[in-house]
């Protein structure tokens, strides 16, 4: 795993990564090896015109052969028209090739991300993940469409040029080779200056996809608290560095093709100079005056598009250091190697001394021991940071522990495969999260064996039903990113919706009714207790008004449990919890 900060990109195309990259072209090595052929077969095609223009002029024009003449000028137009044919087909057969490579890349990206920790995301912009998911796999568009087979065409156009040249006068070739060093002077430079502005602006993309996840995010805090103007001047700021990118970019671009044609008149204007002494003379023809004007012309094109090239083989270097910074990115709970699915829960959850820290540094949880028997509701009660929703992601093996053990029917969840266990357990979080989707869609996400029967009769259960009905298409209306047209108490009875519906062993509540109406949380609470006779609940609570009934009470403290009991029996210990219920009584009265 490389360690650099996935905006921080190298300044020399690092070729290995390359080679890498280009490991995603082997399933299409036939169409591949088809396109190389074609290359070959089509690079030959151009330099051979004004060869036989030469012919054309010094044989049949110069004679007054017009027969020879047509037939001269037909065959040209045969190599036109096949040349044409040959790019036509290049061209469309390296685009197959590069959009599948394109979506095998985006495939695989998606995947990979879909199963890092959640470690991974407290710690990585959004902005910059989907910037590598888009931005960066389009500007490897290029690269497998046209960079890599063109720049062999490009180099095999230059060898035949070359060698139709030396076949004519190798005279007024080497008078051509007297304009390279100049040429590729001005290549290096422009070369090092679009690298480098090619680095900033894709900083600068990743930067705005980040600044802009992260505002229409929080849009609402924005405009509650006036924040319009000072956002806006942030973004404008960003936005003004990415157009400053931009502008020297096209500065660069803008002087060097220039420079290139500047010094394509110069070797031309040589070779017209010494070729018309040699006329004179008697030593040139006109023929092949004419050829070598189309061959400087021919010959400066395919050196320009190689430093073009270059250009996107740099880019797309920068765009796969990325890509593969995050493919390499392997921060993952791992199962046991032995690790058996989780099919039922027998007997009940233990925490065994359990310690855990997000960092790895500072601890959260110190050494933490409680037992959840089956079908009991335990809750979790403290101060906000005592650890409550630690445990929850504990349980639910989002994070992996440090020390101790949590067992499930005295093995450790270790050894359960994740996947199998999260089929089993349901989460109800504060915050609900809502696909852009139906209600019903939201309910069954899609899950193997939750019918539109069943997803209705959790509904009718927890009380949800009627209110899904006065929506405009019923259980087929679209909520709308994050649940707009819902207000908060119904995404809340949705969410208990789609984790009861696959009747779980185990149901974790954290803080779910924190943010909701009474009357929907009496809703809930009274569908709820008809339900949960088979589950096993892990609650999390600040009003203790909700978790009286609970079997177990574990209050924390700082990481550690403070104490454990019923809610009678902790009144009468007269410790933490005591003081917190007294607190929330008083304060409430």
């Amino acid at each position: 795993m490389t360690t650099n900060h996935p905006d921080e990109t190298t300044t020399r195309i690092n070729y290995a990564l390359m080679r890498r990259l280009l490991t995603f072209l082997k399933p299409y090595r036939l169409p591949l090896a088809g396109a190389v052929l074609l290359t070959l077969s089509g690079s030959a095609l151009g330099p051979v015109r004004p060869y036989l223009t030469r012919i054309a002029i010094d044989e049949h024009i110069v004679k007054g052969d017009v027969t020879g003449l047509l037939w001269f000028v037909l065959l040209i137009m045969v190599f036109l028209v096949l040349q044409g044919l040959l790019q036509y087909t290049l061209s469309m057969l390296m685009s197959w090739v590069g959009q599948k490579v394109l979506l095998d890349i985006r495939t695989t990206l998606y995947q990979h991300v879909q199963h890092l920790a959640l470690r991974f995301y407290d710690t990585t912009a959004v902005g910059r993940i989907v910037t590598r998911v888009t931005n960066d796999v389009e500007v490897l568009n290029e690269l497998f469409s046209q960079g890599v087979v063109m720049m062999i065409s490009d180099v095999m156009i230059i060898a035949w040029i070359l060698f139709f040249m030396f076949e004519t006068s190798a005279e007024l070739t080497y008078l051509t080779f007297i304009i390279l060093p100049f040429l590729l002077i001005a290549a290096f430079i422009f070369r090092a200056k679009v690298r480098k502005v090619y680095n900033l602006i894709r900083r600068q993309v990743a930067r705005m996809n980040a600044f802009m996840n992260e505002f229409i995010t929080g849009v609402r805090i924005v405009q509650l608290f006036r924040q319009e103007g000072r956002m806006t001047s942030q973004f404008a700021f960003i936005n003004k560095e990415h157009r400053e990118y931009q502008d020297q970019s096209i500065v660069y671009y803008a002087t060097f093709f220039p420079v290139v044609e500047f010094l394509s008149a110069v070797s031309l204007c040589i070779v017209l100079w010494y070729a018309s002494g040699t006329i004179l003379g008697g030593e040139m023809t006109v023929g092949i005056l004419v050829a070598f004007t189309q061959f400087t012309e021919m010959f400066f094109r395919p050196v320009r598009d190689l430093t073009e090239k270059y250009n996107t083989l740099q880019s797309s270097a920068v765009a796969s250091e990325r890509i593969f910074n995050l493919l390499d990115t392997h921060i993952r709970v791992e199962d046991a190697p032995n690790a058996v699915p989780f099919t039922r829960l027998e007997s009940g959850i233990t925490f065994n001394k359990v310690e855990f820290s997000y960092d790895g540094v500072n601890p959260v949880l110190r050494g933490v021991s409680f037992p959840v028997k089956r079908g009991q509701t335990v809750a979790l009660v403290g101060a906000t940071g005592a650890g409550k929703s630690s445990i929850i992601n504990l349980v639910s093996r989002f994070y992996d522990y440090q020390g101790g053990e949590i067992l499930l029917d005295n093995v450790s969840i270790r050894n359960y495969q994740q996947d199998t266990l999260r089929a089993r357990t349901a989460v109800v979080l504060q915050d609900v999260f809502l696909f852009s989707r139906t209600v019903l869609e939201n309910i069954t996400l899609g899950r193997e064996g939750i019918t539109r029967e069943k997803a209705i009769a959790t509904a009718k259960a927890l009380g949800a039903h009627e209110f899904i009905m006065r929506l405009p298409n019923g259980y087929d209306t679209n909520v709308r990113e994050r649940g707009a047209v819902l207000s908060v108490g119904q995404k809340q009875l949705l969410s208990f919706c789609r984790a009861l519906v696959s009747d779980p062993d185990i149901l974790i509540l954290d803080e779910a009714t924190a943010n909701i109406d009474t009357e929907s949380e009496q809703i809930i609470e009274r569908s709820i207790s008809t339900m949960l006779g088979a589950q096993t609940s892990i609650v999390v609570a600040h009003r203790l008004s909700t978790i009286q009934k609970a079997d177990l009470i574990v209050v924390l403290r700082h990481g550690e449990v403070a104490e454990m009991g019923n809610h009678q029996e902790l009144l009468a210990h007269d410790g933490v919890y005591a003081k917190l219920y007294r607190l929330q009584f008083e304060t409430t009265t």
